[in-house]
């Protein structure tokens, strides 16, 4: 597992408005072209420095492409970054107060300790 590429993916797509609309609106589209244009982009260097290597395997790009934050969890995605960007992307669509947040969490419950490993 790439559990970095994971949360890398999900840090740069929320530091981005432009990136997380487009993420909401095409999220296969948005994984492939990341990958291929941002995932070895080292941050915070000067621009033109990447590695060569990084690639998510099949099982996270699925669940980005699917906007699958239950199993974003269990493959390791620190669930604060996915929580923070997937409230950016729908929480519009609800009209209580914290009604998206809440139905993340309730698709949660079913875990128990020990929780996924989300070290990276």
């Amino acid at each position: 597992m790439s559990k970095y590429l994971l949360n890398k993916f999900l840090y740069t797509i929320d530091r981005d408005a432009d990136l997380v609309e487009r993420y909401r609106e095409d999220p296969a589209g948005t994984v492939t072209w990341w990958e291929s244009e941002l995932a070895n982009r080292i941050l915070n260097c000067p621009a033109g420095e990447s590695s060569t290597w990084l690639a998510l395997e099949p099982a996270e790009r699925e669940a980005l492409s699917t906007h699958d934050h239950v199993r974003l969890f269990e493959l390791g995605a620190h669930p604060f970054l996915t929580l923070t960007l997937f409230i950016a992307m729908f929480e519009r669509d609800n009209t209580e107060p914290l009604e998206y947040q809440k139905a993340f969490g309730q698709r949660l419950t079913h875990f128990t300790l020990p929780y996924p490993d989300i070290s990276t």
